[in-house]
């Protein structure tokens, strides 16, 4: 306020005696008889509302909210982490579905389900190379509900999908878009990608891991398993491993605590090495004796005269330069079935047939 204008003291002193003296201080004018608004009546919900209330009351019961226990060791000694994310009832013995990463290293779990108390959950099986895992509910209610099971293969660009999961810890988050690309490659472990994978825009955030995805009938047809943003939050890109993946998965994991590793018994070179050399393909550090590959006669490399053997350059007719690249072939040909290889040796190139094993067996 400029120096040269009077503060308002004569204006305030009426208002502060009243106030001293118990007297009523002047307020804004009321009107008699004043009611609140009427209401406008809304009418029915539409189709589409009333379709998408129904499929979230039907699935959110089945959608776990999991929280873990981990033991992080510092310079100070240990201290106790906690961590959260998403999972879903798979059948009715009580196992529970989520993503490797949100149970990895987990000393406990901690499994709930509606609007119950926490029910602790044993680890039964976990694939990080397909960022999958499997709990088990240690007193599992009677009244669990398993999601319908549906199908990856058919999908469409463009079909509504709808997620349902606990983003930063808001249990029973609803969220929907389309499938917005399919077919899309989700690294995991070092050099494996799990192939097929959904693309879609409905809002997957932190937390949402393990959560499902469902097609507009309720049906399970993928994993929330990444988003792809700068910030760590949703961007519109989420992906999902699909459903057809997770249905071959999930019962080894429950019967034999691990899942299949495709293979066809061959130990690669390093792909840092092999492209240092300038090479494409996957060059073989070590045939396995009586394996597929020794079988069909594929030679490795000979570390004292130097020749490289033979590289594999395709699978099925796809390309494989890289090492990733032949481990997701392999992966989508499946255990027990045979595959063509492209297979370069010095400067002749020929195709061989080789049954791919579970290297695990």
């Amino acid at each position: 306020m400029p120096l040269s204008t009077p503060f308002p003291f004569p204006r305030l002193l009426p208002l502060l005696a009243a106030a001293l003296l118990g007297a009523a201080v002047p307020a804004f004018a009321a009107r008699e008889g004043a009611q609140p608004r009427p209401v406008t009546p809304r009418g029915p919900l539409t189709a589409d509302e009333q379709g998408l209330i129904k499929l979230f009351e039907q699935s959110a019961p089945s959608v776990a909210y999991i929280t873990t226990e981990t033991v992080q060791r510092n310079l100070f000694g240990a201290e106790l982490g906690q961590g959260a994310g998403s999972g879903f009832v798979w059948d009715g013995s009580g196992h529970v579905v989520t993503n490797y990463h949100v149970v990895e290293n987990a000393r406990r779990v901690f499994v709930q389900l509606d609007a119950g108390n926490p029910i602790e959950a044993e680890p039964v099986g976990g694939a990080p190379e397909y960022d999958l895992a499997v709990v088990r509910l240690i007193k599992p209610p009677a009244t669990l509900r398993p999601l319908p099971l549906g199908s990856s293969k058919d999908l469409k660009v463009g079909q509504a999908v709808f997620a349902i999961g606990n983003p930063f810890g808001l249990q029973r988050t609803l969220t929907r878009g389309i499938v917005s690309a399919l077919d899309r490659e989700l690294p995991t472990t070092d050099y494996r990608e799990v192939l097929g994978v959904i693309q879609t825009d409905a809002a997957i955030n932190p937390g949402n891991s393990g959560g499902p995805l469902l097609d507009s009938a309720g049906r399970l047809i993928g994993v929330n398993s990444a988003i792809r943003s700068a910030s760590g939050s949703s961007s519109g890109i989420g992906f999902a491993i699909p459903a057809d993946l997770v249905n071959r998965v999930v019962p080894a994991l429950i019967s034999r605590g691990r899942a299949p590793l495709p293979g066809i018994g061959v130990t690669p070179v390093r792909p840092d090495l092999v492209a240092r050399a300038g090479l494409r393909g996957v060059v073989l550090a070590e045939v396995s004796k009586g394996s597929p590959a020794d079988k069909v006669g594929l030679r490795a490399l000979n570390r004292r005269s130097g020749d490289l053997g033979d590289i594999i350059v395709a699978v099925n007719g796809r390309e494989t330069e890289t090492l990733s690249q032949f481990v997701s072939e392999l992966d989508r040909a499946g255990i027990d079935s045979t595959v063509e290889l492209t297979v370069l040796r010095g400067r002749e190139q020929r195709k061989v047939r080789v049954k791919v094993i579970d290297l695990r067996e």
